[in-house]
Formats: structure tokens, sequence, C-alpha cells
């Protein structure tokens, strides 16, 4: 493995870019086959896309406990609550440094079990637990797509699971493309399930059953851009097995520019605050897995920080609101004039709003730019990959939509009278709320 490090490094450097060599740190895991002819190893392996996913990560998640603290105050089940967040937090790093395959296996698993866990945390109501049921079940679907890739890169790259052996094996062309190709397929299949691509997507709307922090927490950091970094670190086998240079149309950019526009519109028609914020998830996803399809990687990591940032505001601000409301998440027949009795929340909620919106100059306006510049304009694709005009669309048109749906949500929540019932709530330390 170390040559074939220091081959990559040299090759980069001979072609006069910097290149830093991952840093990978591995132990004998097992050994199988005839007389133990194949060794499976387990360890870690850190670079500037681990090393970012971990700032992610581990910001969001301090973010989500400390709020947490107070939203779960009281709760029967606190305890177990934070044990499952932690467990949580803990899959997802596991998953961001895993050295091969079977070990980000192994983390995609653990997110699954534990958004169960946390999705159904107040399972006495059915609802809730019926949505931690759909969430499961939906997944395991996508699953079976990425042990099936797994297995076909294994065997594709001579018998191993290391990542770096397969990336570097996929771009040299030692991997046939018709195996790249099934390999891509069958993981953009893990893709649409765990990152709520269409027609896998409708899970993530149901999974607001959960408390709000898990919302934010798997929405924004976890679960749901487990699948954009699968793609992001196994990128070679997908540009290579989908053949994005030089193209206009490839299934990844497809799912993710259909996922972008009609996300967008879904939320259009959504009375519950959480619901809204969902379908913008699954649309800011679309925009993610487009850029990737498009061969725009580092924009699409780009907007999955962006992202990660604004849309934990919106979740906790929306958490907020509920607590003033009592309890409720209807915006449309419960919320109204709450710019006044909620001056923070408002503004945070208004900048978060207008990053995800793409207002100038904040962080969304530059992560969506980078991502529409990627696709190609009508004029020329220089600097592009290939000319995918109708994906430039399509991610145009949802653009236009998240700036409407969002101002929507906040003429209903902050504008106007309050329509709730009884007086509003100041937010503190009290009952549990949800």
């Amino acid at each position: 493995m170390g040559e074939s490090e220091g081959g990559e490094s040299e090759a980069a450097e001979s072609e006069g870019h910097a290149a830093t060599k991952p840093v990978v740190r591995c132990a004998e895991w097992f050994t199988t086959g005839a007389e133990g002819s194949t060794t499976i190893t387990i360890g870690t392996m850190v670079d500037g896309q681990s090393v970012f996913m971990l700032f992610v990560v581990s910001l969001i998640s301090l973010l989500v406990y400390v709020y947490s603290t107070d939203y779960v105050h009281g709760d029967r089940r606190y305890t177990h609550y934070f044990a499952f967040l932690s467990l949580f937090t803990a899959s997802m790093l596991f998953f961001v440094l895993a050295q091969s395959t079977i070990q980000m296996l192994v983390g995609w698993e653990l997110v699954g079990v534990c958004s169960f866990a946390l999705i159904g945390h107040w399972w006495e109501d059915k609802p809730n637990s019926d949505a931690a049921l759909k969430a499961f079940l939906t997944n395991r679907v996508g699953d079976v797509g990425l042990l099936i890739g797994i297995t076909v890169l294994y065997f594709a790259a001579d018998r191993s699971f290391s990542i770096l052996d397969v990336n570097i094996m996929a771009a040299e062309g030692s991997i046939s493309h018709g195996l790249l190709l099934l390999a891509s397929v069958c993981l953009i299949a893990a893709v649409m399930s765990k990152s709520g691509q269409f027609i896998l997507h409708t899970w993530l709307p149901d999974a607001m059953a959960g408390p709000t922090p898990v919302s934010a927490l798997i929405h924004a950091a976890t679960m749901v851009v487990a699948g954009i970094y699968m793609v992001a670190r196994l990128y070679p086998v997908f540009f290579e097995g989908l053949s994005i240079a030089g193209s206009s149309v490839n299934l990844l950019a497809v799912v993710g520019a259909v996922t972008a526009m009609f996300g967008a519109l879904l939320a259009f028609v959504q009375k519950d605050i959480k619901k809204v914020l969902a379908y913008s998830t699954v649309s800011q996803l679309g925009f993610m897995v487009t850029a990737l399809g498009v061969g725009a990687w580092t924009a699409a990591m780009f907007h999955l920080f962006t992202h990660a940032m604004f849309k934990a505001a919106l979740f906790l601000g929306a958490g907020s609101m509920s607590h003033a409301c009592h309890h409720s998440f209807n915006m449309v027949d419960d919320y109204g004039g709450l710019r006044k009795a909620m001056p923070r929340t408002f503004w945070t909620f208004i900048i978060a709003t207008g990053a995800l919106a793409g207002f100038f100059p904040l962080s969304g306006f530059w992560s969506k730019d980078e991502i529409l510049a990627g696709t190609g304009s009508f004029v020329s694709s220089e600097g592009a990959n290939g000319a995918y005009h109708l994906m430039l669309v399509m991610l145009i048109v949802g653009a236009f939509c998240t700036a409407a749906y969002m101002t929507r949500a906040i003429w209903y929540c902050f504008f106007g009278e309050y329509r709730g019932h009884g007086t509003l709530t100041s937010p503190g330390r009290g009952s549990p709320f949800r």
C-alpha cells in the first residue's frame, strides 16, 4: 500500500500539482482464502477530505449536544437519547476515517441503526415508530446495492478492500469499464436511499418524527451526507465508470438533478416547518449529487460544508419556535408574528435562510455558484467536464424554488398575527418539548 501512495503522489507532482499523501495506519484484521492468502486489514486513512468531514461532524454534533441538554430535559429516556446520539456521531466518524470499503460498510450500517433508534425515540406514539421502521427498511433496500458494489470492487481490484488501491486502479484503467459501471450503478442505489434521492427519498420527511436535534444532526452532518461522502471517497470509480468527462448526461447527474428540482417543488405544499426543511434537504442533496455527477467534486464538498452549517441553524431554530408555540410544528395554523417575540431566532433563521436560498454574499451563494458553473454554461463548457445543459436548467429551477418556499416559510412563521392557541412560551428550561 505504501508503494501505491508514493506512486500516486509522484504522478501528481510530475503534472505540476501539489500532492500530499494520505496518512494510512492499518493492522491485520483477519486472513481468508487458501492458507491465508488474502489478508483483510482495518485502520484509518486521514487526508484532506476526511479531516474536512471530521471538522463538520464534530462541530455540528457538539452544537446538537448542547442544544439537546435543554430540549430533552426531563425526558424519561434522557440517558438512552444521549447514548444513541453519541454512538451516532462515533459511527459517522468511523465511516469518515475508514481505510477500506468493508469498514465503510460497518460505519454505514451503524449510522442506519442509530437513526432508527433516534427517529423512534418517542416510540409510544405509533407514527413515530412507523417512521423509524420506514427509514430503516428503505435504507436496507439501498444497502443491497452497497453490498453488491463493494463485492464487485473487491474482486475487480485483485481482492482488495483498500480504498486507495481501488481508486488508483480505477484511475489508471486497471479495472475494466464494465465492472466500474456495474459497481457505480449499484453504489448509486445506496446513495439514493441513504442520501434521500428520488425515488427512495420518502423516508426522509417522515424522519421528522424524531426529536428536532436529531433531525438537525441527521440532515446536516451525519446520515444523509454519508452517501455523498461515499461517492466522493470512491470518486475515480464513478468518474471512469460513468464516463463523466466529456459527456452531457449520466445516471448520477440525472438522479441528482431530478431530486434537486422536485424536492424543492414538494416543499411548497408542506404545512409542517420541519417537513419544509426536510424537503429542502432532499433538494440540496440533489445539488451535491448532481455536482458529483458532472465532475464538480470540489463544489459538491463545498456545498456539503455550507449546507451543514445553515441547515443545522434552521432545524434548531424550528425547535425553538416549536417550544414557544406549545410543541407544534404547523407553521400555517399555529405560528405567525414570532418576529417580535423571538428576535434572536428570527435573525438567525433569516441569515440561515439567506444562505440556503443562495443570496450574495452568504456561503450558499458561492457553493451553488460553483455547482452551476461545473455543469458547463450554454455559451462555453470551458473549465467544465462536459456540457450538462439539462442539469443546469433543472438546478436553476430548483434554486429559484428554494428562495420561494423559504420566503413562504419566513412569512408564515414570523410575520402577521399569532395564530396559535394560548400565549407564547419563552424558550428556556422546563418541561420536555418536541
